[in-house]
């Protein structure tokens, strides 16, 4: 299982993904699931991704062959978002209907789930949830944000913290409390978290980080949330009976 989070606020755009890949309790390997695509003054494009990871690495590679073969269209050619999210679809698809089958005789499930966003110039900032059938959704002011993997244990401070109003430095914090609280719940979601973060009309990408298991921030985050639950419960009025 993994954890993937993108939120698409005023300001920009905040990705991030776990790299725990596992199949047993005794098979637990680590495999990044962001992959980026950048022209710097023509577009930023980010792609994380969960579900089968032969699925979905062969569907980026799919994605990136192509741009190096010059196929048209590519995910450097199309000119907006729209054509980017059904690239992805589109290549997922034809993974799935080439390997589908063989992993299916073997009870291996063979869905994937990609969250893919960005800016093409030409176009406002867009984010896009692609499903495991090729086809996909978009974020829009009311629901400004995406999750895939192990979802429900980093969903609820998301949805009392992240608005499209919020600034980028409270996104990066609730996103990292969400990923602490899903591996707090959930063991198939583990370091390292890669971040990676894309301002409004930039058309380049900004800060990224890649936070392991000794990162002095997150251990300073993870401290001070837990701390401040912990006060926060304890100053909660008690029932009047």
């Amino acid at each position: 299982m993994t954890y993937c989070v993108a939120t698409m606020i005023d300001a920009g755009i905040v990705f991030a993904s776990d790299s725990r890949t596992n199949a047993g309790v005794d098979c637990i390997s680590t495999f990044r699931k962001m992959k980026t695509f950048e022209r710097a003054g023509d577009r930023a494009l980010v792609i994380i991704n969960s579900g089968n990871l032969a699925i979905t690495q062969a569907t980026i590679n799919h994605l990136e062959q192509a741009i190096r073969r010059g196929t048209e269209p590519n995910l450097m050619s199309v000119y907006s978002m729209y054509d980017v999210a059904e690239l992805v679809g589109a290549a997922l698809r034809e993974v799935r209907h080439r390997d589908g089958p063989f992993l299916m005789e073997n009870n291996v499930d063979a869905s994937a789930n990609f969250i893919v966003g960005g800016q093409i110039a030409g176009e406002c900032q867009r984010l896009f949830l692609v499903y495991a059938e090729g086809n996909f959704i978009e974020a829009t002011p009311e629901t400004p944000y995406f999750q895939i993997g192990e979802v429900k244990y980093g969903k609820p401070i998301i949805d009392r913290v992240i608005s499209a109003g919020t600034c980028m430095d409270d996104v990066i914090k609730c996103v990292l409390v969400s990923f602490d609280s899903t591996m707090r719940s959930n063991l198939s979601v583990g370091m390292p978290i890669d971040l990676t973060c894309y301002g409004r009309d930039t058309l380049q990408l900004g800060n990224s980080h890649h936070f392991d298991e000794h990162d002095p921030y997150f251990l300073r985050l993870r401290q001070s949330w837990g701390e401040g639950v912990r006060r926060a419960f304890a100053e909660l009025p008690n029932p009047e009976w």
